[in-house]
């Protein structure tokens, strides 16, 4: 991972809990690569198995004596433990080893906050540290008064850590009515791309599985125009995209699709972000197909698509029609060995080799969820007919008083789009 610009970078210790050693070990080298992410050096770790953390001190009495003894030697500064610690935990742990503690959530909010350029980006990531902050504005905890501008410091409240309870909820309020103004200008757009009839397309996946490299072979191989020139792809880095961004493009079949890219997931994300980034999230479950991008390469593949599953459950967006993509597999120094669930593409989005071949999948797809419909188009609505004629099959076609009625053959995301376009504006004052 980058240095992002840290003049000094603190030195951190890991310590997690875990019922596996297997398990617990792979989700600490996780923790490590976000503390690097986060501008952190880690100089040592620490896993205890057991069933479950101690309700008091996270680990055990004597792993904090053992962690507190290692630490000191290693000139740690700050111990971040793999689970979201409650305010009475991060107390004693901090009292028990003398070192500002931290939590997962804590070091993932702090990337956030590095990580967020647009206006949503900021009030997203601002509204999530201040709901995990806010129960943690207990008095003099060391996570807030020790820091001094390292990790889980950056954004609001960095330099006024006296603020009192009511303070932080005023802001809170703000923070929600200013995102639920964003959440109805994101529901405008959708109504615009519903008018436009094109088929919402969403990339999801666990964070640094390669969507917006994979998004970025997509547009330089199917977008026109000036959409498909400059398209920068990911970085090797976790959360690279926070806020997403949509592009028009058209498939060797000539299918034209809106291409979403959106923010990556991770085991244990905090419920405070899924929360905070509702609107953002609300792409995926109002998406027409779903492309889940699983890294082929990481031995973890299997356990980070069930993260993602579990977030898409979260949100209602399990049930949306969906592909799975195994990215990375010229990372593989056996593709043949490749073992994915039945049906998942591989692809690399690096050298462009199955692009073609996704394409294909996604126009199929779409196209496989046709239904036949009848409806009766205004005369004053030709641009609609017109619609239909273009991308639907017309089975039957007359012409009454009240408009051309057509019984037709079309995708159902096209025949939602219709039907949505048909229902009359409620008359002033009257309720739908």
């Amino acid at each position: 991972m980058v240095d992002e610009g840290l003049e000094k970078r603190q030195k951190v210790f890991l310590l997690g809990v875990a019922a596996e050693r297997l398990s617990g070990l792979s989700s600490l080298e996780e923790l490590a690569a976000l503390v690097a992410s986060a501008g952190g050096e880690v100089v040592g770790r620490a896993l205890q198995i057991r069933p479950e953390p101690d309700p008091r001190t996270y680990a055990g009495r004597g792993k904090v004596a053992e962690v507190a003894g290692a630490a000191a030697a290693s000139g740690a500064e700050l111990l971040v433990c793999d689970d979201e610690l409650t305010p009475a935990q991060a107390r004693n742990l901090e009292e028990a080893t003398g070192l500002a503690v931290l939590d997962r959530s804590g070091v993932i909010l702090d990337i956030f906050a590095r990580r967020a350029h647009t206006r949503e980006g900021k009030l997203q990531v601002e509204l999530a540290q201040h709901l995990y902050r806010l129960p943690r504005l207990t008095g003099r905890g060391t996570v807030l008064s020790r820091l001094g501008g390292g990790i889980g410091t950056r954004g609001p409240g960095e330099t006024k850590l006296e603020v009192d309870r009511r303070a932080v909820r005023e802001r809170i309020a703000l923070l929600r009515r200013e995102l639920a103004e964003v959440r109805a200008q994101r529901e405008q757009q959708r109504a615009l791309r519903r008018r436009a009839a094109l088929p919402v397309v969403v990339l999801v996946g666990y964070t640094n599985a390669g969507k917006s490299t994979l998004r970025a072979a997509l547009l330089a191989r199917f977008a026109d125009g000036q959409a498909g020139q400059a398209e920068p792809a990911g970085n090797p880095r976790l959360f690279d995209t926070l806020d997403p961004t949509t592009r028009r493009l058209k498939l060797p079949g000539g299918q034209e699709i809106l291409l979403t890219d959106t923010v990556g997931f991770i085991r244990k994300l905090p419920h405070t972000l899924v929360a905070a980034f509702r609107a953002t999230l609300e792409e995926v479950a109002a998406a027409d197909l779903i492309l889940h991008v699983m890294d082929a390469a990481d031995p973890e593949r299997e356990e980070q698509t069930e993260a993602v599953r579990g977030v898409l459950a979260e949100i209602g967006a399990l049930e949306r029609p969906s592909l799975l993509v195994a990215n990375k597999v010229d990372l593989l120094a056996d593709p043949y060995a490749l073992v994915v669930p039945p049906g998942a593409l591989p692809v690399s989005a690096r050298t462009g080799e199955g692009i073609a071949e996704l394409a294909a999948a996604v126009e199929r797809a779409l196209s496989e969820s046709r239904v036949r419909a009848r409806f009766v188009i205004p005369y004053n609505r030709g641009e609609l007919l017109a619609l239909l004629h273009s991308r639907g099959r017309v089975l039957e076609e007359r012409y009454t008083a009240e408009g051309t009625e057509l019984e037709i053959e079309m995708e159902d995301w096209l025949a939602g789009r219709i039907a949505a376009a048909l229902v009359p504006a409620p008359a002033r004052g009257e309720r739908r």
